[in-house]
């Protein structure tokens, strides 16, 4: 121990009890001196506000064609693949056409032995014109029969007829030959439209049977127009109306934002374990290629907005009556004050603040700490004492 606190020890004992004494006090101060409420605050700012209805849809081609086979056979050439870019007419695939080859011949051949067949009748006909000439002549001079006459113009009248007969025959024929090339020409498949080819349903080598049902072979799509379709539920669709505003972005890309009008909510609703959802359709351009079929969409069906509004959050503003508003704004001593307010939309976050606080006025969402609490801490501090 020093010297000099052993020759002087009433005095150091006096300081050290004097800074005690001071340091408990300075702390009691500020004690006392903290507010007796502290309060969670919101500030008054200026922006955008917009009242949306949200749902999630799916990208689909805008338009598309199922291109599909009309005869039956082998698959014998496919000329594209999915991604491949094709123009209207552009050869597709081929199918076998063996059979449709050998029905068409038969008929050219049977066509061409009716036509043979005419022309041994006019020839027939010409015979019995000059025949029926030649009686008629004799009936005049009274040197034939009125039998032979008669045989004459039967024979005449038969052959026209069996002409007329083999005329339709050849007609049916005709057409019976042209629908079999017609068939022919079905085994090579062309591009109905132009676009991009989405899907391919069938390879080079698998037989086709088109007897029942038309098999599907690709999809060709355009891919510069998208529709969105998307399943709101019967609570939020009668917010919907076509062309309101709408914009949307995808689950892999949420910087980017693609705006676009609806063009139509389906009557028909669909129900999914008990929920009513009905399909709302929208279009955008895809001129870029970034949107691809089936891709998920978060979609904001915008119901209202407000540009360059004052806004506060939701919890800032509190019921004062029916159709009145208020919030609580601190005033100099920090103690809540009532302040009636306009409110205009919200979007279930932000209100917007129509009248009754400027830019920048702070107000009250909840109350932090009490003096309940500030007491509890106070009453667990050991009493002053004498020393």
């Amino acid at each position: 121990m020093p010297r000099w606190i052993r020759r002087f020890p009433k005095t150091v004992l006096f300081f050290v009890v004097l800074i005690v004494c001071l340091l408990f006090a300075g702390w009691r101060w500020g004690f006392s001196s903290a507010p007796a409420t502290q309060w969670e605050t919101a500030t008054v700012e200026r922006g955008d506000v917009e009242e949306l209805v949200t749902a999630l849809g799916t990208l689909e081609p805008g338009d598309y064609v199922d291109v599909g086979a009309q005869v039956s056979g082998q698959l014998t050439h496919l000329y594209v693949d999915v991604g491949d870019s094709v123009e209207e007419g552009q050869l597709l695939a081929e199918i076998d056409a063996s059979v449709q080859q050998t029905q068409v011949d038969a008929g050219l051949a049977e066509l061409e032995a009716l036509r043979a067949q005419l022309e041994q009748r006019q020839a027939e006909l010409n015979l019995a014109e000059l025949q029926y000439q030649r009686q008629q002549r004799l009936r005049d001079a009274n040197a034939t029969s009125e039998d032979a006459f008669q045989s004459a113009e039967s024979n005449l009248a038969i052959t026209g007829a069996q002409i007329k007969v083999l005329q339709a025959q050849i007609r049916q024929k005709q057409a019976s030959v042209e629908g079999d090339q017609a068939t022919l020409g079905y085994a090579k498949i062309y591009a109905p439209r132009s676009g991009t080819v989405v899907s391919l349903d069938a390879r080079e080598g698998q037989t086709l049977n088109a007897n029942q049902t038309t098999p599907t072979l690709m999809r060709i799509a355009d891919l510069s127009v998208m529709t969105i379709s998307t399943e709101v539920s019967e609570a939020d669709v009668h917010r919907l109306s076509a062309g309101m505003p709408v914009y949307f972005n995808t689950l892999g890309n949420e910087t980017v934002r693609y705006d676009s009008e609806l063009r139509q909510v389906l009557p028909t609703p669909e129900v999914v374990n008990n929920v009513v959802l009905y399909t709302a359709e929208f279009d955008v351009a895809n001129d870029n290629g970034q949107l691809m079929s089936g891709m998920t969409a978060q979609v904001f069906f915008v119901v209202n907005s407000a540009r360059d509004v004052l806004s506060l959050p939701m919890a800032a503003v509190k019921r004062a009556g029916r159709g009145a508003w208020k919030v609580q704004v601190l005033d100099s001593k920090g103690e809540p004050q009532d302040q009636p307010v306009k409110i205009g939309i919200d979007n279930r976050v932000r209100i917007v603040i129509d009248e009754g606080l400027e830019e920048g006025d702070v107000v009250t969402l909840s109350q932090a700490s009490s003096n309940v609490a500030l007491k509890k801490n106070k009453d667990s501090l050991p009493r002053q004492g004498r020393f």
